[in-house]
């Protein structure tokens, strides 16, 4: 493993390469988990053919892929978010189409793909080559190179979605400090790049003293210890945040809520702490505050697309290409079993091809 600062300029994209398009190898390495019946779980580097390939209208040559949590229990037993075994994990990929039956995707686009049933119920971003259905693929955004978008990746549209979701239910910067739980981590890295760029007043929770002053050069104005923001509490405590973005869950959302100010909201973005929600009613029938569940494997494509376009520009982290942890196939057990453990601090990103 190796931490890079990157080879694509912030705001650049590879030229396409003049001369013969891309074409689809007779084999290529692809990553898989599997366990057959009554078997042994395996994973590992697998040499695999184009008849391996999911139906699909869009073939891609996948250049670049991420790490998130979701990932990181793809490559565990009991991590129970692979539907159908072999399957090849990988949430996100961007890289170029070598073959096409779609007409609006031409051999030698520039295309990512997140969220739907990739690298779960479908083969994901783990694979030089994979194929996807054409209403599933995202043109890479002008002002993004592929490795740029896989910085991002569903963690960091994750968190676009959460502030996108904060504005448009009325948080505006100056309203008063704004909280992000799992600072250190994938999502909530961006998550206080994003609000911080936006104008707002960042609180960053995380149990990693070293990792503060990362994130104050990133925007966060203040910091609270996991145990500050978890625990026990009155059903209704001092109103204190204007909004918030929630990465870990279970110990840290009911804090959230009996804390919101009047009318507050907080974006509910992931279940890093366990899923169980304990709460009251109070915090709703007294505050009005309100909880946003984001999800972004469903997101209609339209919309997908519309929020791309905004990582591209106005909601484009300031830190792309900063302390990224870059990994390849060979190196991907150890990052899924450090991304899983919680180990894992801002993104990780995956060399797929080349």
């Amino acid at each position: 493993m190796r931490v890079s600062v990157g080879r694509d300029a912030p705001g650049t994209r590879a030229a396409p390469t003049i001369g013969a398009m891309p074409e689809l190898p007779a084999s290529f390495r692809a990553f898989v988990v599997d366990k057959p019946e009554r078997g042994v779980f395996t994973r590992g580097l697998r040499e695999r053919t184009p008849n391996d390939l999911p139906e699909g209208e869009v073939t891609v040559r996948v250049d670049w892929s991420s790490v998130n949590y979701k990932d990181g229990l793809a490559g565990r037993e009991d991590g129970k978010i692979l539907r159908g075994l072999p399957r090849v994990p990988g949430i996100d990929l961007a890289g170029v189409v070598i073959d096409s039956d779609a007409a609006d995707t031409p051999v030698g686009s520039e295309v990512l793909v997140n969220g739907y049933d990739l690298g779960t119920a479908r083969d994901g971003g783990y694979s030089e080559v994979q194929r996807v259905p054409a209403g599933w693929i995202v043109p890479l955004p002008a002002g993004l190179s592929a490795r740029e978008a896989m910085a991002i990746g569903t963690a960091g549209f994750t968190a676009a979605m959460g502030v996108a979701a904060l504005e448009d239910r009325g948080l505006r910067p100056g309203d008063g400090p704004v909280l992000v739980t799992g600072a250190s981590g994938g999502l909530g890295t961006i998550a206080v790049d994003l609000l911080a760029k936006q104008g707002h007043e960042v609180w960053a929770v995380t149990g990693k003293d070293d990792e503060r002053a990362r994130l104050a050069d990133l925007g966060a104005a203040g910091f609270l210890t996991r145990e500050e923001a978890s625990g026990p509490g009155r059903p209704l405590d001092s109103a204190r945040w204007a909004g918030a973005i929630d990465a870990v869950g279970a110990p840290t959302l009911p804090y959230i809520l009996r804390t919101l100010r009047i009318g507050a909201a907080v974006a509910a973005c992931g279940n890093a702490g366990g899923p169980a929600l304990e709460s009251t009613v109070f915090p709703f029938i007294l505050r009005g505050v309100a909880l946003l569940g984001m999800d972004s494997v469903a997101m209609p494509i339209d919309d997908r697309r519309a929020l791309w376009g905004r990582l591209a520009t106005d909601l484009r982290p300031t830190s792309l290409g900063q302390a990224l942890t870059e990994v390849t196939l060979d190196d991907l057990e150890g990052a899924l079993d450090q991304v899983a453990a919680g180990g894992a601090r801002g993104r990780w990103i995956v060399r797929v091809s080349g």
